[in-house]
């Protein structure tokens, strides 16, 4: 059976539930039957040829997926969120609070993964004019999540992050004991939202169902209260082109010699 996920913003397991049984209605008043699933390993998963909708991340999307289908992407009204962009917030522990990003400069860094712009490929962007020789951090510990990342800066395990600034507001309504004792000292630039995407298997009209379904998730009255749990305010259908940006980030921190954190 087709399968549909919302993995990356799963800060509130019963919103994100609430938002899976909507379009799963949606979908089936379409005549589309699928079924939800939870998994660890994403690429696999936003690989599959049986996959009709998930949400990944645009670095994978333009690095790793070359063959999905894009569906479109929403909009957000979380602090730092833009139209279809959205940024990272460079995260320290109360203590440095008054630094800026170059003292940070032979200290540790955390991100939650290699192949995550909002932390990986956005850090590494900012730091790159900053860098030496290819170099900017001592180290970087790869935690797994933007919620171990911050519990590493807890632990002064490491010193620096950037976080999703969708996933912060969502901890910070959610579970804002994951931020006590955290700051945000800076940001980076916009760039593209979090790709909706679909198997190079689906058809034109599915397709077009599940941009159907979407817009009206996000223009009903009836999901509203949903989408503010979410901080969902909309739905779009960029052109896939939308991401080279974040291409463009990986490229521009090269030309400084910077390819890593």
């Amino acid at each position: 059976m087709p399968i549909i996920s919302l993995p990356m913003y799963d800060i509130h397991h019963p919103t994100t539930l609430g938002l899976t049984s909507a379009l799963t209605t949606l979908l089936t008043q379409r005549g589309l039957q699928a079924e939800v699933e939870w998994h660890t390993a994403l690429l696999p998963h936003w690989r599959d040829d049986n996959l009709l909708l998930s949400q990944t991340c645009g670095y994978p999307l333009v690095a790793l997926l070359p063959d999905v289908q894009l569906v479109g992407a929403f909009q957000s009204s979380a602090q730092g969120c833009e139209g279809l962009r959205y940024r990272s917030w460079l995260v320290v522990r109360k203590e440095d609070e008054n630094l800026t990003l170059s003292d940070f400069r032979g200290r540790r860094a955390v991100c939650n993964s290699d192949d995550s712009h909002s932390g990986f490929n956005s850090l590494r962007y900012v730091i790159a004019p900053l860098a030496s020789a290819g170099n900017f951090f001592s180290e970087t510990l790869l935690s797994g999540s933007h919620r171990q990342s911050l519990a590493a800066l807890r632990e002064e395990r490491a010193d620096i992050a950037a976080i999703d600034c969708i996933t912060w507001a969502l901890l910070r309504t959610h579970h804002p004991e994951e931020l006590a004792g955290l700051e945000i000292i800076g940001e980076t630039p916009l760039c593209a939202a979090l790709p909706l995407i679909t198997s190079v298997k689906t058809d034109a009209e599915t397709l077009a169902h599940l941009r159907s379904a979407l817009s009206e998730l996000t223009t009903s009255k009836k999901y509203q209260q949903l989408l503010a749990q979410s901080l969902i305010s909309g739905f779009s259908v960029p052109e896939r082109t939308f991401y080279d940006e974040v291409q463009a980030w990986e490229d521009q921190a090269a030309e400084y010699g910077v390819t890593a954190l």
